[in-house]
């Protein structure tokens, strides 16, 4: 459950050793400056407590709760669990704490997409032909219920609705490369989200 939390740069493409072109992500992970400590005593579980990206402005409480850390308040702060070694308030984490070769786990939130129809949202190919008479409803649902009985629409039926901007996460990307003058990290394939969009990478 230990990792860190990130920034998606955006994608690329490198060679392997056999010349094979792969598609791949890269992430500004860290500096993450540790805010909190959880322990069994106090919290009742053992965790740590990460931040990323400073804050231009913060309310007090922001603040006041990172002067504790003797940082500044940032933007993004998550909970991570599984850390092995101890940890104090104000250390930071780098994406040393990653290796090449290793597989991670991302999660995101997708690009939000706004209210769509079944074609676009569940692929669905459309209503019937353009001949007989059908002239308007070409990317139509069609029917979506029985008869008088059940005389409902089933939980679950797939209808036009809002799509994407929902937190999803892409497990087994591997580790390609890791850049620490940089703070970058290159994984292969894509992850959620749009550029400059927040991610939490998990060992």
């Amino acid at each position: 459950m230990s990792g860190l939390i990130g920034k998606k740069i955006g994608m690329t493409s490198i060679f392997d050793e056999k010349g094979k072109n792969i598609p791949c992500t890269v992430i500004e992970v860290g500096p993450c400056v540790v805010t909190q400590v959880r322990t069994k005593e106090v919290d009742g579980y053992e965790a740590l407590q990460l931040g990323f990206d400073d804050k231009k402005t913060a309310n007090k409480a922001a603040e006041g709760h990172a002067q504790k850390a003797g940082t500044v308040a940032k933007r993004k702060v998550v909970e991570f669990q599984g850390f092995e070694g101890e940890y104090k308030l104000g250390d930071t984490l780098t994406v040393e704490h990653f290796i090449e070769g290793e597989f991670v786990d991302i999660s995101g939130v997708t690009k939000g997409k706004g209210f769509q129809g079944v074609v676009k949202r569940h692929g669905f190919g459309g209503v019937g032909q353009s001949t007989h008479g059908q002239h308007n409803r070409l990317r139509a649902p069609g029917s979506i219920g029985a008869a008088s009985y059940p005389a409902r629409v089933f939980k679950g039926m797939r209808m036009a609705g809002q799509m994407g901007n929902t937190r999803v996460k892409v497990e087994n990307l591997r580790v390609l490369k890791v850049v620490p003058e940089k703070n970058l990290l290159v994984v292969k394939g894509c992850v959620p989200g749009h550029k400059n969009a927040y991610l939490t990478i998990t060992k």
